[in-house]
């Protein structure tokens, strides 16, 4: 295959994260929020390498080694941040004729919605500071956050309409233009779009991540709501049928492991959080998967498992990471093998 995007269960280099701090909309719940970033890092440090960007690395580092991770393993830069979102301003690693090439998408705070002016420059700026393995560098003039696709390392691209075919993301270009780009930028030779499907409180338009799961073996993770009284739930019905009629390259039907929903959580002011399973990461070894306090959390576990059963299924407390609508995944990026420095 020519240029292909890899699947997230391939070897890594590393995991891309940026540090939660007082200038962050994590201000109210900082040390929650702190809790959070380390016990993930502490769980990625041990298997592979963190790439984590923060105004004050200093402070940062005394925090993780007190907690137990494997500094050597930890490389800090230091960045001025909007936010943490590092799954969706954080870089694209294209394999293309057996080398690694960076795409540098443009971030935009997923519609115009939040600042992303510094966190749009965040790759940009760790290429500059040598953390990638002197790799080209291409700025496509797209908008696209890694959250928002799912690639089988095969050529195939999961997706959503709402997000992609947003009006304030990428206005001018169609459908067909947008699956045109994802071949020349991607390799995608096959996108598959979900046209249902939303989580209420989440502020992305409906990302793949939060949804439904490419996996190994032709096996897709995906939400699932058996509560008829919640507000979601013909929605998720509808984007189960829609994965349920999805073929593979073969032709055959996707492995579907539906994956529980969690008791509605909600936020002080009364809104709905957007707490889902499907938002877990895969890395060498392990699958770290988002739990809640809840009792769903031993069953995801479970079912995750199964899609990854040569793996280790490492459950992380991420109640406070939906108090700003995301989870996980979100708060990070895989950096497949050969790409760091």
């Amino acid at each position: 295959m020519e240029k292909v995007l890899p699947a997230e269960w391939e070897e890594q280099d590393g995991v891309l994260l940026a540090w939660p701090h007082e200038a962050t909309d994590w201000h109210p719940i900082i040390n929650q929020a702190v809790v959070v970033f380390t016990e993930v890092i502490l769980q990625v440090s041990h298997r592979e390498k963190v790439i984590l960007v923060t105004p004050d690395t200093a402070s940062v580092s005394r925090t993780l080694q007190k907690a137990g991770a494997c500094m050597d393993n930890v490389r800090l830069f230091s960045m001025d941040t909007n936010d943490t979102w590092a799954r969706d301003f954080g870089p694209l690693v294209v394999r293309e004729a057996g080398s690694l090439h960076i795409l540098d998408f443009g971030f935009n705070g997923w519609g115009l919605k939040f600042p992303a002016n510094l966190d749009n420059m965040i790759t940009g700026r760790l290429i500059q500071s040598g953390a990638f393995a002197g790799l080209p560098r291409t700025s496509p003039g797209l908008i696209l956050e890694g959250g928002s696709i799912e690639s089988d390392g095969e050529g195939t691209i999961l997706t959503t309409a709402a997000c992609l075919l947003s009006p304030n993301r990428n206005p001018h270009l169609s459908r067909r233009q947008i699956e045109e780009a994802l071949h020349d930028l991607l390799g995608a030779d096959r996108v598959l779009w979900l046209e249902h499907g939303y989580l209420a409180g989440d502020d992305t338009d409906s990302h793949i991540d939060t949804l439904a799961r490419l996996c190994p073996g032709d096996t897709i993770l995906h939400v699932a709501c058996g509560d008829p009284a919640d507000e979601h739930c013909a929605a998720i019905e509808a984007m189960v049928g829609e994965l349920q009629r999805f073929t593979t390259r073969n032709g055959n039907r996707y492995r579907l492991l539906p994956l529980p929903w969690p008791e509605p959580k909600f936020a002080a002011d009364g809104h709905r959080l957007p707490a889902t399973y499907a938002n877990f990461l895969v890395i060498n070894g392990a699958v770290l998967v988002p739990t809640y306090r809840d009792k769903s959390d031993a069953a995801a576990l479970d079912i995750v498992g199964k899609a990854f059963p040569d793996r280790e299924i490492v459950g992380i407390d991420c109640l406070p990471l939906i108090e700003q609508h995301g989870s996980l995944h979100c708060i990070t990026m895989q950096i497949p093998r050969g790409a760091l420095s």
